[in-house]
């Protein structure tokens, strides 16, 4: 693989695109989903997604599937979504509220929303079976900015560590209060990492996004954080009368309070890794999760956070912002399907990088070295957008 990967790791100037082969094989998105997404912190939603007893959300990754709830207690706990006794899923939709326990539609052992097992029938004759000993496996999970995250991996480090300096980067726009105005989900007919790499770079935008380019131009911005969770920099907006990113770059919303006078001219795109794409505009944060359910399909989740006074309004109204990136984002996802359509040819193996597409060979750095078994990034020549 490292021979295969070599031609990645040539200074940008000098450097291709992944070999085709990495977005179509199965046996890499096994070992993507093996070696990223089976062992890194993962973002699984907001904590205003449980935000009762008996609220919950469950997250496929790969083969496996998560339950993430709120017990009766108030604690937010992650779990297996499997019962301790044949195997059996417990919960089948995405989300849901209300939950007083979790009980097997199998065989209906059942589970207190602690995990606890509280019921196992007919098990009294079981010999040295101890119902305390089969409670629900759980899954790590800690909290940044208001988001949810969970590891699959019982080792590695923590998330504060795991994310370094992009934990408090951003504490200013005050994230973990912000509270969700829209959220859309779409199924794209890609690769996961197309959708990566393709947040990654404005070279495509004064051809495919006009609407965006009158914002903002494409070639403005600077990368300013690299390091082993995160790249991601800013772009500014085109002019003084702009507020953020619309259709007509006004906004009937304030700035975020604690945001700098910057702030007020930029929008910040960072890629969490693996697969939280986070776009902080003056005004609101936009999020996207990508998950892979294929080689060639992946699902996105877009979701648009705003100041919880301005949720409360009479008339809140975020289409504004919604309509403007659902535009692009549809943009994108059909620049993203022929491009996965096109690499199936045996036309092409590998492309060569432009300049603008730094971010994208940043991007590219982080997967070989995670298919080769490095956790940490490697070091490369810094440049701007």
């Amino acid at each position: 693989m490292e021979r295969d990967l070599a031609t990645i790791r040539l200074p940008l100037e000098e450097a291709t695109t992944l070999p085709a082969r990495y977005y179509h094989d199965p046996a890499i998105l096994e070992a993507e989903l093996r070696t990223m997404f089976a062992r890194m912190w993962l973002c699984v939603g907001r904590e205003e997604d449980v935000a009762k007893p008996g609220d919950y959300l469950m997250r496929t990754v790969g083969r496996e599937s998560v339950i993430v709830l709120r017990d009766a207690g108030g604690n937010v706990n992650a779990f297996h979504n499997v019962c301790r006794h044949r195997g059996s899923r417990l919960l089948t939709e995405a989300s849901g509220t209300g939950l007083k326990h979790l009980l097997c539609p199998y065989h209906a052992w059942t589970y207190d929303l602690d995990g606890t097992l509280r019921v196992a029938p007919h098990m009294e004759e079981a010999r040295h079976f101890e119902k305390r000993q089969f409670g629900l496996n759980r899954v790590r999970l800690e909290r940044w900015d208001g988001f949810l995250f969970i590891s699959l991996s019982a080792e590695g480090p923590g998330l504060a560590e795991f994310l370094g300096d992009m934990g408090s980067k951003f504490a200013r726009y005050g994230m973990d209060g912000l509270r969700r105005g829209r959220r859309i989900t779409y199924t794209v007919e890609t690769n996961w990492k197309m959708l990566c790499e393709n947040y990654s770079e404005c070279y495509h935008c004064s051809l495919i996004h006009p609407e965006l380019n009158r914002v903002s131009h494409y070639m403005s911005g600077e990368i300013d954080l690299i390091n082993q969770a995160t790249v991601g920099g800013w772009m500014d907006l085109r002019k003084d009368e702009y507020q953020t990113m619309s259709l007509t770059g006004k906004s009937n919303r304030p700035p975020f309070r604690g945001i700098t006078t910057e702030d007020h001219r930029r929008i910040h795109y960072y890629i969490v890794y693996p697969n939280l794409l986070l776009s902080l505009h003056p005004d609101y944060v936009m999020t996207h999760t990508v998950w892979p359910q294929g080689t060639g399909r992946s699902e996105v989740v877009c979701e648009f956070l705003f100041d919880p006074e301005e949720v409360a309004r009479p008339g809140f109204d975020p289409s504004d912002a919604v309509d403007f990136w659902d535009l692009t984002n549809r943009q994108d996802w059909r620049a993203c399907e022929l491009a996965y359509q096109g690499t199936q040819s045996g036309g092409y193996t590998r492309g060569r990088l432009s300049p603008l597409e730094w971010m994208v060979h940043i991007f590219d750095n982080f997967v070989a070295d995670r298919l080769t078994g490095k956790d940490r990034p490697t070091p490369l020549r810094r440049t701007s957008i």
